[in-house]
Formats: structure tokens, C-alpha cells, sequence
């Protein structure tokens, strides 16, 4: 049963450690650690993804900065109280992890597969430029009857597909997890720069 659910949310992100544990949060006496993993885009630019890792999995004490990693687990999500209201937190929840030398430029450094259920109607819109774009939202099922909820961006002829799909609709979902800065604004003088992530989809099909 559990291998089952955890077969609708799989991720590979490899790429070079940026910084040192920090302190998560423990379940049942197992601590919990967060690292940023920068990960190249096939474009010069990169994308800085959040990994938590158990204590159990590798020495949360020492610091393994500037090493490559590959990492393969879930896409997941919490919901953290700030500011009187709910933010989704995202990060990729790691099951296995390897230290590699380098990483090919050949090799998919960066890899999601979904199958999750759309939980609010798409947005569709076009760029000033004429791009198409739509934003899903996916509930992807977890063991002991959580869901992780998954915002999804597609482009183009997937977008005008994805823009078509009603609440309730199941989809698989391909592609990979990016980072986006945007600026927060919190009142009138000012705003703060934050980090959004979310899938950018290269293939989706409904069920």
C-alpha cells in the first residue's frame, strides 16, 4: 500500500550543496534538517531547491558544502502559520541519497512525475508578450490520508490543455521543480524578496 502511493510522487534533483543543516522540525524522536541544493538549468540559470533530510539518513552535524548530490524522494508540502494567515511551504523530502564527483551535462539533474488530483480551477492567461500560461494545482495522496498540494506552471499547448481541466480532474503530471523570486509586498513602504517553487511542466495527461 505505502509503496503504491509513494510511486504518484517521485523526484531527482541532482546538484552541489550551498549550505549547512538547519534544524527542521522532529516527529517520534527523528529530527528533521533542511539544506539548499543548487541545481543547473539546461540555460545558464539555476534553481535553488530546498531538501530535508532525517537525521537517519546522513550525519546532520558535519557540513558537506560545495559537495554534489543526487537525491531521489517526494515533492511535499506543509502549511506554515505567518502573518494571520496559512503559507505552503514546498520541499523536496529526500528517501535515498548518494554523493556523486561531478555531474554530467548529459544527465536530467532534475526530474518530477505527479499523479495528483487538480483541487482549484486553473488560471489561464497570456504574457503581454503573447505566451500562453496556466497554473494548476495538484493534490497528490500521501499514506495515512495526507495530500501534498503541488502548484504546477505550463506553457504554451500544455497550458491551453491544462486550462480545459476541472476540480476534481486526476492528471500525471512530468517535468521539473524550479525556483522563482518575487517580491512580497507586506504594506504600503515596504516588501521583502521571497523564493516560490513550483513544477514547471514539460507533459500532462489526464486520467
Amino acid at each position: 500500500m505505502t509503496d503504491k502511493v509513494i510511486e504518484n510522487n517521485q523526484v531527482t534533483v541532482m546538484g552541489e550543496i550551498i549550505d549547512d543543516f538547519s534544524y527542521s522540525h522532529e516527529i517520534f524522536g527523528e529530527g528533521f534538517y533542511m539544506m539548499d541544493v543548487k541545481v543547473q538549468r539546461l540555460s545558464e540559470s539555476i534553481d535553488i531547491i530546498p531538501v530535508m533530510v532525517s537525521e537517519r539518513l546522513l550525519d546532520v552535524s558535519a557540513s558537506y558544502k560545495g559537495l554534489f548530490i543526487c537525491v531521489n524522494g517526494q515533492f511535499r508540502s506543509y502549511n506554515r502559520h505567518e502573518e494571520r494567515k496559512n503559507r505552503l511551504v514546498l520541499s523536496v523530502f529526500a528517501r535515498e541519497i548518494e554523493f556523486v564527483d561531478e555531474i554530467e551535462e548529459s544527465v536530467k539533474s532534475n526530474q518530477i512525475f505527479l499523479d495528483g488530483y487538480v483541487c482549484k480551477e486553473p488560471i489561464y492567461r497570456k504574457t503581454p508578450l503573447g505566451r500562453e500560461i496556466a497554473d494548476i494545482l495538484l493534490a497528490v495522496n500521501r499514506p495515512y490520508g495526507k495530500s501534498d498540494y503541488i502548484p504546477c506552471i505550463c506553457w504554451g499547448r500544455n497550458a491551453r490543455f491544462a486550462g480545459n481541466f476541472k476540480v476534481g480532474d486526476r492528471c500525471n503530471v512530468w517535468g521539473r521543480i524550479q525556483s522563482r523570486e518575487y517580491m512580497k509586498k507586506l504594506s504600503d513602504e515596504s516588501a521583502e524578496r521571497r523564493v516560490a517553487f513550483e513544477v514547471s511542466v514539460s507533459k500532462l495527461e489526464v486520467l
